[in-house]
């Protein structure tokens, strides 16, 4: 699944904040969806592309760092879907067919993660749809 083509460094932070946005909808972050994000980037994210942080390390990490530094700051879920629109808006050519397929994936898995979707994450999920298939 590697593409040729390596994202910025801020495509994988963005998509931190677009998840925590997701797992903090309900304005609680559980231990159960950070670990199906950590799950989802080992499994599926690390192996998009190449990209490497400063430190070497695969870029697809920053996913989970930003989503545990939101969360550690308690950030407002709404304004950081607002950022990630915004980013995706601005970068719209990052955004593949196959990489919005792994967003949703990933989004779903989170919401999904704990008792089911409630309605907060499902107006954020419909939000994000509509975004992806822009």
């Amino acid at each position: 699944m590697k593409n040729v083509e390596k994202l910025p460094l801020l495509f994988y932070q963005k998509m931190g904040e677009l998840f925590y946005a997701i797992a903090a909808a309900d304005k609680v972050v559980r231990k159960v969806e950070y670990d199906v994000l950590k799950k989802m980037v080992l499994e599926k994210w690390k192996d998009l592309d190449d990209s490497k942080d400063p430190f070497q390390t695969d870029a697809a990490h920053q996913i989970e760092i930003v989503f545990d530094w939101f969360d550690y700051e308690q950030l407002e879920a709404n304004n950081c879907f607002d950022s990630f629109e915004d980013y995706k808006k601005e970068n719209s050519k990052l955004f593949t067919q196959e990489r919005k397929q792994l967003i949703w994936e990933t989004a779903d898995a989170i919401a999904s993660s704990f008792a089911g979707k409630n309605k907060s994450e499902l107006i954020m999920l419909a939000k994000l749809k509509i975004l992806l298939n822009d």
